[in-house]
């Protein structure tokens, strides 16, 4: 891809072909960014031709595009949702005033922090996983690990977009640390905790998408409802492509749990004999993610949620179902610790927000640990996988520093610290979940610990070469 970009090369409804400064601008970031995915994206597969789904435009007709192509190729595009004329403020103090095509100053940088933390997320999990096509167990697998991937990078274009158009040499800069950060690095870490997390393997993969993805999902919708404009049209065509992310998490935990149904019955129970993942270990994961994941909708009672819900930057998770949008006098019971105890209170709404939009997404999850589990008991297994207790594992808010079983019963250090590994993984347990981690690269074939998926992609035969070899 030259340094000129086109409509062709980046394909976008924000008439970048007319906007000479926005282009110039992008046209200086790009190249970095090139130089980012050969460094950080998947390790080994920038030649290979994958058949990867491309957004052209946001009509039903152009959204998504299938076509085999490189994916250092890839058109990573920049489309908001059409405008809507008239729109007004669905919430907080301006609520039913025209929202905002630019950036108000006073609220500069809360809207800019929120783009930054947000964009800081795509590129990591890129970085997160760019070492999985080594170990995948399908040539569908890995197509979608590629997938989720690129849409990630579009993410980040889309979140650079913002920063570059409405945020003048200040977004520019963040737009560059965007690309300076690295997951894990103990210098210059990515922001948000759980995005430094290893994902080392696939049973680590599916549980990243299924429960930090979706916790993408509940963050842009809070965004989406936003009052200013280009933020919140952004942010509703991202979750679009969010949507199969949490797929790709919640049928792939789907497949190991038959899998590993499959195999108790033909070893009297013992799934890992016979080279599966057995329902425990998929547990302990399920607990470890779902706590991290919490963690990234912050502290329980927090005023910047408040001011960023007053200001009417951020939202609630589809906010027009409520029938109050100014929140004033508003109170949300929870638990709350207080003097080393746990305790039911009112606490005031507005500083509650970022505990209702995490109890949104606990009935979300749910919902997929539903899922997981009639697939369980079709086998005729007698397992359930449960969500552990909000406060279990806690880094974030107020529940960290505290020591909860999954169960919700509050324990001493010394007891979690004995009782740790039969909650969450063990150095055994990722040592054996590598030892399984071996690629298949034949076309309708799976590795021993996953079942196949119910359909192909786009309705293709079991047999298509996803990637080609």
């Amino acid at each position: 891809m030259g340094n000129v970009l086109t409509d062709e090369k980046i394909p976008n409804n924000v008439n970048l072909g007319s906007d000479k400064r926005l282009q110039r601008a992008l046209e200086a970031w790009q190249p970095a960014f090139i130089d980012w995915w050969k460094q950080m994206g998947p390790l080994g597969w920038q030649e290979r031709d994958i058949y990867l789904r491309t957004a052209v435009s946001v009509e039903t007709d152009g959204w998504a595009h299938f076509d085999h192509v490189k994916m250092p190729d890839y058109r990573w595009g920049i489309f908001l949702e059409p405008k809507k004329e008239g729109r007004t403020h669905g919430f907080g103090d301006h609520y039913g005033q025209p929202v905002w095509d630019e950036v108000p100053g006073e609220f500069r940088n809360m809207m800019k922090r929120l783009i930054v933390t947000q964009g800081d997320t795509e590129p990591a999990s890129v970085e997160q996983q760019r070492d999985l096509g080594a170990t995948a167990p399908s040539l569908y697998d890995l197509r979608n690990l590629f997938q989720v991937n690129v849409e990630e990078g579009r993410h980040l274009w889309a979140m650079v977009y913002l920063l570059h158009t409405y945020f003048g040499r200040d977004g520019r800069e963040e737009a560059e640390e965007l690309l300076a950060r690295r997951s894990g690095d103990a210098d210059k870490p990515r922001i948000l905790g759980a995005f430094n997390e290893p994902t080392s393997h696939w049973l680590s993969f599916f549980m990243f998408t299924m429960f930090t993805d979706r916790d993408g999902k509940y963050q842009l919708s809070a965004l989406a409802e936003s009052g200013f404009d280009p933020l919140a049209r952004t942010c509703r065509f991202m979750l679009t492509e969010e949507a199969h992310h949490m797929f790709v998490g919640e049928s792939g935990i789907q497949r190991v749990v038959k899998r590993s149904c499959e195999l108790m019955k033909e070893s009297s129970g013992d799934p890992r004999s016979l080279g599966g993942i057995d329902l425990p270990t998929v547990q302990k994961y399920a607990n470890l993610w779902y706590s991290l994941s919490l963690d990234l909708f912050g502290g329980e009672v927090s005023s910047n949620a408040a001011d960023a819900f007053a200001s009417g930057i951020k939202g609630r998770y589809k906010e027009d179902r409520y029938d109050e949008h100014k929140l004033v006098g508003s109170h949300f019971a929870m638990d709350v610790l207080e003097g080393g105890k746990v305790v039911h209170k009112d606490v005031p709404m507005r500083n509650a927000l970022n505990e209702v939009l995490r109890t949104e997404y606990i009935k979300d999850c749910q919902r997929g640990v539903d899922r997981w589990n009639k697939t369980i008991k079709d086998e005729g297994v007698d397992f359930q996988i449960t969500l552990p207790s909000h406060k279990f594992h806690r880094q974030i808010g107020m529940w960290a520093g505290t020591y909860f079983t999954p169960d919700g019963q509050m324990i001493d250090a010394e007891t979690f610290a004995r009782r740790r590994g039969e909650w969450l993984p063990t150095a055994e347990d990722e040592t054996y979940i590598k030892s399984l981690m071996h690629p298949v690269y034949e076309r309708a074939k799976m590795a021993s610990w996953i079942a196949p998926p119910n359909k192909g992609i786009n309705g293709l035969p079991e047999d298509f070469e996803y990637v080609r070899l």
